[in-house]
């Protein structure tokens, strides 16, 4: 019996990319013998044709099945619970835009079957914008070293193939708002990491802007590291001595120069707004780590699907903790 692979692709108007992204991969795995697949699309409520296309495709090819949102879910939740969904003995997670390379799936399940259960695509090199590549390896870097108990993989974006068994301690973890790549290097099997280099995007315009980019960074550390926190009472400390010291040094300067020596108003304003700008920051760093403890706490569905299309009756809704967070909601099988 042949093994079944799950394809996983989250979408969200990506209609200049699927039908080619849909070929592509069923040209690959036509191309490796002994596997059947499933290439499951979950859209995130594209404004576009996204969801029109692949209903075409899918009326055409049953390997396709598609996965509606009720609305956008974000770039964090919707592509996660699309991996839950997946059935078959090994999972690989692939972006829509061709920058993760479907021609690396053979070589991922080569890996596999040599007895690894995580399989990791490491972009080595991009044919990104330089200064934005630049700034995520700064990044990658920075959570590295600074992430507490859990080896984190530097430039890793989640593209690669993970087990069935992995899959499984995903769904047990029940995590509303998961750092995909964190929860990976925390799981801990022994992993096979095969570098490439990141083409350009295929086709379209990213849908990453500047607080995508914050949002995925800071759930990073809020995370896996306390730093940030560390650094309030660090910086706090320094700065409380730093003030006292120049509070003596004006004193004594003042005792000295009694008559010739005023203090005037710009250190008193230039301090002022010093120290409320620090307060601030790291107000709204402890803010960071507050709201990431109030999404846990409310725990709601990491996804809310409108349709499915091209899944058995067999296949369940599959959420964090195996519980079925979808009932009421339209299935189309």
């Amino acid at each position: 019996m042949k093994k079944l692979i799950s394809i996983v692709t989250p979408c969200y108007n990506e209609e200049a990319n699927v039908k080619a992204l849909a070929e592509k991969v069923r040209k690959v795995m036509l191309s490796i013998k002994g596997y059947s697949y499933e290439h499951i699309f979950i859209d995130n409520c594209s404004r576009d044709r996204t969801v029109t296309i692949l209903k075409g495709i899918a009326a055409q090819d049953k390997c396709v099945k598609i996965i509606v949102n009720a609305r956008n879910f974000g770039h964090i939740r919707s592509p996660f619970y699309g991996l839950l969904q997946a059935q078959g003995e090994a999972v690989i997670s692939l972006v829509a835009d061709f920058q993760d390379p479907p021609e690396m799936i053979a070589n991922f399940i080569k890996k596999w079957e040599e007895g690894y259960k995580i399989v990791i695509g490491v972009k080595n090199k991009s044919k990104e914008n330089p200064f934005v590549f630049a700034l995520r390896k700064f990044y990658y870097n920075l959570i590295k070293k600074f992430s507490e108990g859990v080896d984190q993989v530097k430039n890793f974006t989640g593209f690669g193939l993970y087990d069935k068994k992995v899959i499984g301690i995903l769904r047990q973890m029940n995590d509303p708002y998961p750092y995909f790549r964190g929860l990976i290097s925390e799981i801990g099997f022994e992993r096979a990491e095969i570098h490439f280099v990141q083409p350009r995007r295929k086709a379209g315009k990213t849908k990453n802007n500047f607080y995508t980019l914050y949002d995925m960074a800071m759930t990073g550390f809020v995370n896996y590291s306390k730093l940030p926190l560390r650094l309030a009472s660090f910086i706090g400390f320094g700065v409380a001595i730093m003030s006292l010291l120049f509070a003596i040094g004006y004193f004594v300067y003042k005792l000295i120069f009694w008559d010739r020596f005023n203090v005037g108003t710009a250190p008193l304003i230039i301090g002022l707004f010093f120290f409320a700008s620090v307060q601030l920051f790291f107000v709204g760093i402890i803010g960071e780590y507050i709201g990431a403890i109030y999404t846990q706490v409310k725990n709601r569905p990491l996804v809310i699907e409108k349709e499915r299309i091209n899944f058995d009756a067999s296949e369940r809704k599959r959420g964090t903790g195996d519980a079925d967070q979808t009932s009421g909601n339209k299935v189309i099988m």
